[in-house]
């Protein structure tokens, strides 16, 4: 039996992304008859039509839709197989990595991570999108190299971590708030007005729960789903914001900040990548920028939990 042409993999991966032979073939420049020849090429493989014509477009089969999955985690980890592992000529480096990161997280750390990679690897874009929840997906399909954020417990193996650094939680006004002046107590920090952050939508959290032990709880207002939200909020009413401190450095900017006058736990924000990239020389240098941005800001340096 004659060995499969493994190129074909490639192709019918764009082909299923792109749901069109036109576009498949610019992305990989290839003339649309080429490529109508290969999709020709990997049905007579497959021995399944994979795209069928629908309407004025193509359509992906069941067979397609099952395949598509595994197709794209082999072209992937082909790639990476195919990657030196030597350290990158970074004055050569043409990439781009997308990094979901936590709200803050880019006000706080971009500028000097943005700086970092402009100075040694020149043709390097860095893409941030927020990071709205905890799936990994995106790791595991290859459309985020990075994240940041606090780890879950139920993190599966696939999913690589390195800490970079511990945050707290601080209170945060307007100037001129009747929390800014004085000693804060608990009692006076129950009674005020709260803005809670919450992702899911959710009435209380991590501080309602530092704080039942005394017998008191917060007085709700409003609920958003991200620090920026809450400290806006704050700035420009009577509500008060609890943030982490680390992260919303520079959303704080004018604001009253206070230590919160009970104890309250610490969160330790890490570094998260697939397995998968590992070994990636690229890849590894930019963790490293990473890492050396945090500490550098933060004074502190994360434990390993996972190779650099």
């Amino acid at each position: 039996m004659p060995r499969p042409d493994l190129n074909l993999l490639v192709t019918l991966d764009v082909l299923l992304e792109e749901g069109s032979v036109t576009r498949a073939g610019k992305r990989l420049r290839l003339s649309p008859s080429a490529m109508s020849r290969s999709l020709a090429r990997l049905r007579r493989a497959t021995g399944d039509p994979l795209l069928v014509r629908a309407g004025r477009g193509l359509v992906p089969t069941p067979r397609a839709l099952e395949l598509a999955g595994r197709v794209h985690d082999l072209v992937l980890e082909a790639e990476a197989v195919l990657r030196p592992t030597d350290a990158p000529d970074l004055e050569a480096l043409v990439r781009t990595f997308t990094l979901r990161t936590g709200d803050g997280f880019v006000d706080s750390f971009g500028p000097d991570l943005v700086a970092r990679v402009a100075a040694e690897a020149p043709g390097v874009q860095l893409r941030f999108i927020r990071k709205t929840n905890t799936d990994p997906t995106g790791l595991r399909n290859g459309t985020v190299d990075l994240e940041t954020g606090v780890v879950d417990q139920d993190l599966t193996p696939e999913v690589r971590t390195r800490a970079l650094f511990r945050d707290r939680f601080v209170g945060v006004t307007r100037q001129g708030h009747p929390l800014s002046a004085g000693e804060i107590t608990g009692d006076g920090y129950a009674a005020a007005r709260h803005v809670h952050v919450s992702r899911r939508g959710l009435l209380s959290g991590l501080i309602d729960e530092a704080i039942r032990p005394s017998g008191m709880s917060r007085r709700i207002s409003a609920v958003v789903d991200g620090f920026a939200a809450a400290l806006a909020l704050a700035r420009a009413t009577d509500l008060v914001a609890t943030v982490p401190e680390r992260h919303t450095a520079i959303l704080r900017g004018g604001m009253h900040t206070f230590d919160l006058p009970f104890p309250t736990p610490t969160v330790t924000v890490s570094l998260l990548w697939h397995v998968r990239l590992d070994s990636d020389a690229a890849h590894r240098w930019l963790r490293a920028c990473i890492i050396d941005v945090c500490a550098g800001q933060t004074g502190q340096t994360g434990q390993t939990a996972g190779a650099v």
